[in-house]
């Protein structure tokens, strides 16, 4: 099977990874229950104009995007995939509330126009003037695994040679609230949260934006080769390590193989016991977390993807990620696996470009 390789990765999150040296400056954000995506200044990227009309998912998106088209050299990508648990639910937001305001009358049409979940891409290519493949996948915490699948099969397929995929989330007043109701985000005396030793339910809340270019071609500038990507919808705890398991055998691999395995830790002690229970199959490798420095969201992978990219380009895992003290020489494979409150847990094997 003919390789894909993903030739930039950009992010925008509650770490400062616009920055290039952004290793050094990790920190572990564990005393709140709601964090802020560090947002550049929109100004540098976006016309002034346009930005008072953007949701934050949205403008997120415009400069994720822009430095990841900028860092693979190309001017207008062949497809444009965007996966997002939420979507523009800022607009959405603003919709229902003047719905309620105005006894559902005289409504205008621009914020419900702007809150569905394809806005982000459609925002995207206009700004690029795309007319290819424009796809926007919802599906929870796989929804950037999904896209990058279909990436795949759109360079794969001869469909397209450049592909943008990225993912997106952001944070809404009324929906924080609403998590905090239904103890999805922790209690306040639950702070601060161990991530790896957690007892009691819930997560922080985070937000981002992840841009990536996938293509054919390796470059200069390339991070990884795309082994395989294998999304399922519910799994029990005692099949955990023979999901991954076979998951490895497929790829002709074993857990011998795995440099660096990324679980996705997120404080969360009903559901953490998933990464818990693969944690021993891997005792010779490189053990990392990251939602302790992303929070947890519907699309968080983008963070740990991003990560993953940079350890396998720089050769470096920082020590704000590691789990266990075992460190490769050489870090060549890559395994990510994920899930959202024990759904959709997804598994990435990336390889050294």
């Amino acid at each position: 099977m003919r390789a894909v390789y993903i030739n930039s990765a950009a992010c925008i999150s509650v770490q400062d990874t616009l920055n290039e040296s952004f290793f050094d400056t990790l920190k572990a954000a564990n005393s709140v229950q709601v964090l802020k995506a560090i947002e550049p200044n929109y100004k540098e990227f976006i016309p002034p104009a346009m930005i008072r009309r953007m949701s934050k998912t949205v403008k997120m998106s415009s400069v994720a995007s822009t430095k990841a088209l900028q860092e693979a050299g190309i001017e207008k990508p062949d497809a444009i995939i965007v996966g997002t648990g939420m979507g523009c639910s800022q607009d959405s937001e603003k919709f229902l509330k003047n719905v309620i305001d105005n006894q559902e009358e005289f409504l205008t049409p621009t914020f419900f126009i702007q809150s569905t979940h394809n806005t982000v891409s459609g925002q995207i290519a206009l700004g690029l003037q795309c007319h290819g493949y424009n796809f926007t996948y919802v599906n929870s915490s796989s929804s950037l695994e999904f896209s990058m699948l279909d990436a795949k099969l759109q360079i794969l397929d001869g469909e397209a040679e450049n592909v943008l995929v990225g993912s997106t989330d952001e944070q809404t007043e009324r929906t924080m609230e609403l998590y905090k109701l239904n103890h999805s985000i922790k209690k306040e005396e639950n702070l601060p949260v161990d991530y790896l030793n957690s007892i009691t339910e819930g997560v922080i809340w985070g937000e981002g934006s992840s841009f990536f270019v996938l293509g054919k071609e390796k470059t200069e500038n390339s991070y990884a080769h795309i082994n395989d990507i294998q999304i399922i919808n519910t799994l029990e705890l005692d099949e955990t390590q023979q999901f991954i398991e076979d998951f490895l055998a497929k790829n002709n691999l074993t857990n011998q193989d795995i440099d660096a395995l990324i679980l996705g830790f997120s404080g969360d002690s009903k559901n953490d016991v998933y990464y818990k229970n693969v944690v021993p199959v891997f005792e010779n490798s490189s053990l990392l977390y990251y939602k302790h420095l992303s929070g947890e969201f519907n699309t968080a992978s983008g963070f740990s993807t991003f990560m993953a990219c940079k350890i396998l380009k720089n050769q470096e895992i920082p020590e704000a990620m590691m789990i266990n003290e075992v460190k490769k020489e050489s870090i060549k494979n890559i395994l990510l696996y994920n899930h959202l409150k024990g759904k959709d847990h997804s598994l990435v094997l990336l390889e050294r470009a």
